[in-house]
């Protein structure tokens, strides 16, 4: 697998980028057709933060993208918490994808719908997490400045449309540096 490795506001040394290239080069073992992998660190410039150094990884190939984003105190523990995290992704992906091989379930694993009073009895890691509230909604059209305007109003993290720019479904959300991302749904 090729890794390729950048930074950001943060210094990367050899003996780190040495460590990254070996333990993430390594997951491709977890999940045949890894091809590249991206690693990226940069430094969280809030003296409110103590665990100020962030590793993003996007590991990509046959159609696979798994994506983490970790935060620590140190380099080489935010590598280690990424390999950790990555590792328990790409085992579900490959369930998935041998028990569709193997003509178990065609679609996703179903996850657990659980009344919210159920939820509260059973501790999350006793569990695997689960749906605990569906909404319906009416979706309107508008732009994204609009949907900016409706975020705002409900005060959520994202907000569904349709935009008008596209003719299909989109969502706006707001990300961790304050400003807004636009996902469109492809035709």
């Amino acid at each position: 697998m090729e890794v390729t490795i950048s930074s950001r506001n943060t210094e990367v040394s050899e003996q780190l980028e040495s460590v990254t290239r070996e333990k993430i080069g390594r997951l491709d073992r977890l999940l045949e057709g890894l091809e590249r992998a991206n690693v990226h660190f940069s430094e969280e410039r809030n003296p409110r933060i103590s665990e100020k150094e962030v590793c993003e990884v996007n590991l990509e190939g046959r159609g696979h993208h798994v994506r983490c984003k970790v935060q620590a105190r140190d380099g080489f523990v935010a590598v280690d918490r990424a390999v950790a995290k990555l590792e328990k992704q790409l085992r579900k992906v490959k369930t998935k994808s041998v028990n569709h091989k193997h003509g178990g379930t065609k679609h996703a694993p179903t996850v657990p719908l659980y009344t919210p009073e159920q939820a509260r009895r059973i501790p999350l890691a006793e569990r695997e997490p689960a749906v605990v509230k569906v909404k319906e909604f009416e979706i309107n059209a508008m732009s994204a400045q609009e949907a900016i305007f409706h975020l705002d109003l409900v005060d959520h993290d994202f907000y569904v449309f349709v935009n008008v720019d596209t003719g299909r479904p989109a969502v706006l959300y707001r990300r961790s540096d304050g400003d807004f991302g636009l996902i469109n749904a492809e035709a």
